[in-house]
């Protein structure tokens, strides 16, 4: 039997990237699989990758109106979840002197804020005894040249992810993070804003400094929150799960 037969799973930002990736390891697994993101092409086309039977919501993780329309929409057509992988979030970088307040606020408004009231605005729809699993980063654990900010909101969601876990245990509802490293999500690396010989220098960077030489997978990624969500996890809540190639272990 597949890990989440007739499970009902929720992947934020699952249009593309790691979370386009774990939706379709968990359809694999035998879930039925929503997705939400803000871009509807991307939406679309992470359907035809996954599955024709995910059901896909347009919304905005920082937005309280629509993670209301995103719940209602898959209790009315699913009903209750099992399984949420709260995984919306952006990266952008900028020292400390050249850091806004707009991007201050707007990488906490989706990252922290965004994750804190998905998880909120879920616990209704949520059944007791399911999983939530958090997706943070070693960019929480480490000295971040340029990504302060960003960093803070991942220190942050490791925080939300021990004291959401003590608060949630009399549901039986177990939360848990991953934590990526350096990751193959398309464009990624591009997103930051750099031309390409930076970005691939940049990218070169990053390898020699990985124990294992490489970047990750989204996929490699995934596997570690399948686990998350499954009963192989049963005696794990609290935890985060860092898939990095040693990155931020070695």
């Amino acid at each position: 039997m597949k890990r989440l037969e007739g499970k009902v799973a929720l992947v934020t930002g699952g249009n593309s990237g790691i979370g386009l990736a774990t939706a379709k390891r968990f359809f694999e697994e035998g879930a039925r699989v929503v997705i939400s993101g803000r871009n509807q092409k991307t939406l679309d086309d992470a359907v035809k990758q996954i599955g024709k039977d995910v059901l896909a919501v347009r919304a905005d993780v920082s937005k309280a109106e629509d993670l209301d329309k995103l719940f209602a929409t898959i209790l009315q057509k699913l009903g209750k979840i099992d399984v949420l992988f709260a995984n919306a979030g952006i990266y952008k970088f900028a020292p400390v002197s050249a850091t806004t307040e707009g991007l201050y606020d707007e990488l906490f408004d989706i990252n922290a804020k965004g994750v804190y009231f998905t998880i909120q605005k879920a616990l209704p729809v949520l059944n007791d005894g399911a999983s939530i699993i958090i997706n943070t980063s070693v960019a929480g654990e480490i000295g971040m040249v340029n990504g302060s900010v960003y960093a803070a909101t991942k220190s942050a969601l490791r925080s939300f992810t021990r004291s959401l876990a003590a608060e949630l245990t009399d549901r039986g509802i177990r939360v848990n993070a991953v934590s990526p490293g350096p990751i193959n999500t398309p464009d990624g690396f591009a997103r930051i804003g750099m031309p390409k010989e930076q970005v691939e220098q940049f990218v070169r960077d990053i390898v020699a400094k990985v124990p294992m030489k490489r970047i990750g997978q989204p996929s490699e990624i995934a596997g570690a929150v399948a686990f998350l969500a499954s009963s192989d996890a049963s005696y794990m809540t609290g935890s985060e799960v860092t898939v990095d190639g040693g990155f931020a272990q070695i």
